[in-house]
C-alpha cells in the first residue's frame, strides 16, 4: 500500500530537524534560558522557513530557486554574521529557574530569528528539491501532493521542536543555576563555531 504523501511529508520534516545543528542548540538554549515556549517557538521558526523552502522546491519556482542558489555566499555569510550573534548573545544569557513563558515581544523575535536563520541557508532548498523531484512532484503539477507533503514537513519538524524544547525545559528543573549556566555558555561557543564555520567555507 503506498503511503500517502502527508506521512511521506512527517518523516521528511523530522528527518530534517533532528540532527544537531545551530538551530538546534538555538532552541535548547532559549529553553533553558526562558522557558519551554520561548524554545519552542524559536523551532516553530525553522519549520515555517522550511515549509516555505518546500513550496519553492515542490511548486518548481525555479526563478526564486536560482536567485537564492546565486546568492548562496552572502546569504551564508549574512547567515554566518546572525550566528556570531546569536551566540554572543547565548553565552551572555543567564538561566532563569522560574517557568518563565515569556513575554510577547520575546516569542516574536525567537521565532523571527531562527525564521531568518533558516532562510538564509539556501542550500536547504537544494534538498528539498532533491526530495520532492523523487517522488515524482516538483514541476507544480500535482498541487494536492505538493501541499500534503508540504504540510507534512512543517508539522514533522514542528513536532521534533516540541520534543526538544519539553526535554529541555524538563532537564532544565532538574539541574542547579551552575550547571544551566555552563550548558548556556557551551552551547553559545558552538553556535559561534557554527557562524564562523559558515563565514569562512
Amino acid at each position: 500500500m503506498e503511503v500517502p504523501y502527508f506521512f511521506r511529508g512527517l518523516l521528511i520534516g523530522l528527518s530534517i530537524a533532528a540532527p544537531v545543528g545551530p538551530i538546534g542548540l538555538l532552541c535548547v538554549n532559549r529553553s533553558l534560558s526562558g522557558g519551554w515556549l520561548r524554545g519552542f517557538i524559536s523551532g516553530i521558526g525553522a519549520a515555517c522557513a522550511d515549509a516555505i523552502y518546500g513550496c519553492i522546491g515542490g511548486f518548481g519556482l525555479t526563478a526564486i530557486t536560482s536567485f537564492l542558489t546565486s546568492n548562496k555566499y552572502w546569504l551564508q555569510t549574512f547567515g554566518g554574521m546572525f550566528l556570531l550573534y546569536l551566540g554572543v548573545n547565548a553565552y551572555k544569557t543567564a538561566p532563569v529557574k522560574q517557568n518563565n513563558i515569556g513575554h510577547t515581544g520575546s516569542l516574536v523575535s525567537s521565532f523571527l530569528s531562527v525564521f531568518a536563520l533558516t532562510l538564509s541557508n539556501p542550500m536547504t532548498i537544494l534538498g528539498f528539491t532533491a526530495i520532492f523531484a523523487a517522488f515524482g512532484l516538483g514541476n507544480g503539477g500535482d498541487i494536492f501532493s505538493t501541499l500534503q507533503l508540504v504540510l507534512g514537513v512543517f508539522i514533522g519538524s514542528a513536532l521534533w521542536w516540541l520534543f526538544l524544547s519539553s526535554l529541555a525545559a524538563y532537564f532544565k528543573d532538574r539541574l542547579n543555576d551552575k550547571k544551566l549556566e555552563l550548558i548556556n555558555k557551551i552551547a553559545g561557543i558552538i553556535i559561534i563555531f557554527f557562524g564562523l564555520l559558515a563565514i569562512l567555507t
